[in-house]
C-alpha cells in the first residue's frame, strides 16, 4: 500500500526540517506522498519537489493559511495550489508583513509581564520565514523563561494566554477564495481546535471542500465525529501529522499514515476545478 502525510512543515515556516531532511525522513518511514503545508508561504515547495525527485516521493504543493474570525484563529489548508501565481505571492507578502507586526505586539505584551524578549531574536530564529508563535515559543525556551514549548503556549502565548494576539487580516472567506482562485482545494485544518463546530457549515457556504479528520490530537471519538460532519456536507476527508520537527518533538513524522485512496479523491476534486 501507498501512504500519505498531508500536513507537514519545513524551515520555510516554523518547522525545523529543511526540505531535504524532511523528504529523507519521510522515505525512511514508508510514506510515499506528502503535502508541504507551510504557514502562509509556498517557499518550501520547490526545494521539496527537487529533493523528492531522487527518492520516488510524491509532493503535493500546498499551504496552510491563517485567518481570523471574531478573534478566533482559523487554519485553512490549500492542496494542489498554484504556488507560482503572482497574485498568491503578493497576498502572502502581505500576510508576512502582518505576522511581523503581530510579533512586535506580542513581544510588547511580554515585556509588560517582565519577559524581556526582543522581536529581533524571534526573527533570527525564523531565519526569513514568516514569524509565528512557535518561533516565539522557541525564543522563550532559549531565554530560560519556560522549560518547554508547551509551557510557553500554556503560560504566555496560547489562544487564551495573556500575551496572545490574533492579528491576522484575512477572513476565512477570503482565505478560501484565495486558495480556490489559485487552483487549490481548501480544507479546514484540525477542526477540533476551533471549538466551534457551528462554523463548519458557514465555511461550507464560503467554499470549503474538506475537513482534516485524521489528526494526532483527535481522539477516536473526535475522528468519528468529524468524519460524520464531512459525510453530512459532502466534504473530502484528509489527514496529516502536522509535524514541525524538533520544534514540536511530541508530534512524530508519520503519526498519521493516510491510505493513498484519500489522495486519489483529492486529485479527482482537482480535475473539477481546472
Amino acid at each position: 500500500m501507498r501512504f500519505a502525510d498531508l500536513h507537514l512543515h519545513t524551515i520555510f515556516s516554523d518547522g525545523t526540517y529543511t526540505a531535504e531532511e524532511l523528504i529523507s525522513e519521510v522515505a525512511k518511514i514508508g510514506i510515499n506522498t506528502v503535502a508541504i503545508t507551510d504557514h502562509d508561504t509556498v517557499e518550501g515547495i520547490v526545494p521539496s519537489l527537487e529533493a523528492a525527485g531522487e527518492k520516488d516521493i510524491e509532493v503535493i504543493p500546498a499551504i496552510e493559511l491563517t485567518a481570523e474570525h471574531d478573534g478566533l484563529e482559523i487554519h485553512i489548508l490549500g492542496y494542489f495550489i498554484n504556488y507560482e501565481s503572482r497574485n498568491l505571492r503578493e497576498k502572502l507578502n502581505f500576510l508576512k508583513a502582518n505576522r511581523r507586526e503581530r510579533m512586535y505586539k506580542m513581544v510588547d505584551k511580554l515585556k509588560k509581564m517582565n519577559v524581556a524578549i526582543e522581536a529581533d531574536e524571534v526573527f533570527k530564529l525564523a531565519a526569513g520565514a514568516p514569524a509565528g508563535r512557535l518561533h516565539l515559543a522557541r525564543a522563550l525556551v532559549k531565554a530560560g523563561y519556560v522549560r518547554s514549548i508547551y509551557d510557553a503556549f500554556h503560560k504566555y502565548i496560547g489562544d487564551q494566554a495573556p500575551a496572545y494576539i490574533c492579528g491576522f487580516r484575512l477572513k476565512p472567506s477570503e482565505s478560501i477564495k484565495l486558495i480556490r482562485d489559485n487552483g487549490g482545494i481548501p480544507v479546514l485544518a484540525h477542526p477540533y481546535s476551533m471549538k466551534r463546530d457551528d462554523l463548519i457549515p458557514v465555511f461550507v457556504d464560503y467554499g470549503i471542500r474538506g475537513l482534516e479528520v485524521y489528526y494526532p490530537e483527535h481522539t477516536k471519538a473526535m475522528t468519528d465525529h468529524y468524519k460524520g460532519i464531512a459525510e453530512k456536507y459532502g466534504l473530502l476527508i484528509t489527514g496529516g501529522s502536522d509535524c514541525h520537527g524538533n520544534a514540536k518533538p511530541e508530534v512524530k513524522l508519520g503519526a498519521i499514515k493516510l491510505p493513498y485512496s484519500f489522495v486519489e479523491k483529492l486529485k479527482q476534486e482537482k480535475t473539477k476545478i481546472r
